[in-house]
């Protein structure tokens, strides 16, 4: 029985790390024959992980090792001078000839090992289509691991179509604010303004679509989604003969995030804090806000927000971060002190009822019993997670893909309410070519407390909803279920087509 290896190319940003690792832990669980090399890339502006961060991520199988890549310094000028779009394109292309030196040296490996396995393939993150010109080379299969969810990809996929082979320029709509797209594979029309700005530039929309262009050049897409969740839009995928064999293998997400925690922020003091705060409120009656790894506020909008918590006289728990500074790390940092941006004695009136943190651990959170609500920014991680644990979403969209997320939430999939859809907050605040950099609008108080109230309502369809799709994301895992049997279907692609 043959042995393969894959090599992961994942995107250094911290939610694609965490995914992929996942992704690596279950096929290795799946088929003793494969092992796996996770290449660890360091990019400017991002506060990567390293290796220990890595190991200390959950248990790791002996058949998944981690190879770091060199860093290149001459990266951070670049990326503080362009557009996002345009440096992570040639980021990646520039990072070419490490992986291609890292594969090599794995595979010089091989001869030396008892065993050994074959060079598999590699499976690379949607941003990392420069690499299969990698796989090519050692004349291997390229595989992506598609970290958002089907309707995206249905999205941007059909939208590159068009631009490809029908020549139609949607920017043409740019003016018209309440144009909508029809899309194949969900039963909405989608409005232009839940679209990534990115798609409505003329500067970057050919990167974007460069890029789905070339994954469909890979022999298969790992989504991260499950067929009871995005069923339509998988179908929409699998029927259009233009793109690679579908596999819904999710949802994958980090059930033990604590130790990897760690290295972003939390410390076991400051979680044990936070869960014995949960711990002393009813079931179901605490409403948490938390908006990612990146997301942030002004002051105007913190205090709307405080506001909107004070008239809504919901329990909450509230994970507030300072934005960073211009030629800082995207990141957002932790308040040195929470009253110098909340309203004066916002703390002390809501003492009672509420708690104000920095760093939060989301899982944890999330899987506690007396949590009943989360304003999400909709990350799709972060939404699977809120999925998985039976907790309904109000949604209040950042940046990236989440606008499209968040429609999906409400409109599509009835399993979260409204705060907005098509919020928009310019998340790099260094190039006005791709991120609108017009003034951003305040979400009012009235509207937060509004969506507040609905998603805590105790006994709404939508609550129940959300608990019946957390069985069947739970059930899809399972041997016989239909994100295991894709992922059979997946590993058996890959051993079928080894060199």
């Amino acid at each position: 029985m043959k042995k393969g290896e894959l090599v992961f190319v994942p995107f250094p940003g911290v939610g694609h790390i965490v995914s992929s690792l996942e992704m690596a832990k279950h096929l290795v669980d799946q088929d003793h024959r494969l092992s796996i090399s996770i290449l660890i890339i360091k990019m400017s502006g991002f506060d990567s992980p390293n290796k220990s961060y890595m190991q200390s991520l959950g248990s790791i199988s002996e058949r998944i090792t981690f190879i770091e890549l060199p860093e290149d310094d001459k990266e951070a000028q670049s990326f503080r001078n362009s557009n996002p779009i345009q440096f992570i394109n040639s980021f990646f292309e520039n990072l070419k000839p490490y992986v291609r030196n890292a594969v090599k040296n794995l595979t010089d490996s091989f001869s030396t090992r008892s065993d050994s396995p074959t060079l598999a393939g590699l499976v690379i993150d949607m941003f990392c289509t420069a690499m299969i010109d990698v796989a090519d080379e050692f004349g291997v299969p390229s595989y992506v691991f598609f970290t958002s969810g089907a309707g995206f990809l249905r999205l941007v996929t059909h939208l590159e179509s068009q631009s490809s082979h029908q020549n139609k320029d949607i920017t043409e709509y740019k003016d018209q604010p309440d144009a909508e797209l029809i899309i194949p594979g969900f039963f909405n029309p989608v409005p232009l303004k839940v679209l990534p700005d990115v798609l409505l530039d003329k500067e970057a929309r050919p990167l974007v679509f460069g890029q789905y262009k070339d994954m469909k050049r890979t022999k298969g897409f790992l989504v991260n989604t499950f067929m009871e969740l995005e069923s339509n839009m998988i179908e929409s995928l699998i029927e259009d003969k233009l793109i690679p064999p579908i596999y819904p293998v999710g949802p994958i997400i980090n059930l033990n995030p604590s130790q990897g925690d760690k290295q972003l922020g939390g410390t076991d003091h400051k979680e044990a804090n936070i869960v014995t705060w949960l711990d002393s409120q009813p079931i179901s009656s605490v409403v948490f806000l938390c908006f990612g790894s990146m997301g942030s506020f002004d002051e105007d909008q913190v205090k709307e927000i405080a506001k909107g918590l004070e008239m809504s006289g919901v329990r909450f728990l509230w994970s507030l971060r300072k934005p960073p500074q211009k030629g800082e790390s995207i990141v957002p940092k932790e308040f040195a002190d929470l009253n110098e941006v909340l309203p004066e004695g916002f703390l002390d009136r809501t003492a009672e009822v509420g708690k104000v943190i920095g760093w939060a651990p989301q899982v944890t959170i999330l899987a506690h019993p007396s949590v009943g609500g989360f304003v999400s920014h909709c990350g799709w991680n972060s939404t699977l997670e809120s999925l998985w644990f039976g907790v309904p979403i109000a949604t209040w969209p950042l940046y990236a893909e989440q606008q499209i997320n968040a429609f999906k939430l409400v409109k599509e999939f009835r399993l979260g309410v409204e705060i907005r859809l098509d919020y928009k907050k310019s998340n790099y605040n260094r190039s006005d070519h791709v991120e609108n950099q017009a003034e951003i609008l305040i979400v009012k108080a009235e509207e937060i407390e509004l969506g507040i109230r609905r998603v805590m309502e105790a006994d709404n369809d939508i609550r129940k909803r959300v608990k019946e799709i957390s069985e069947k994301g739970k059930k899809a895992l399972l041997e016989g279920g239909s994100s295991y049997t894709s992922l059979c279907r997946f590993i058996t692609d890959v051993t079928d087509n080894m060199p």
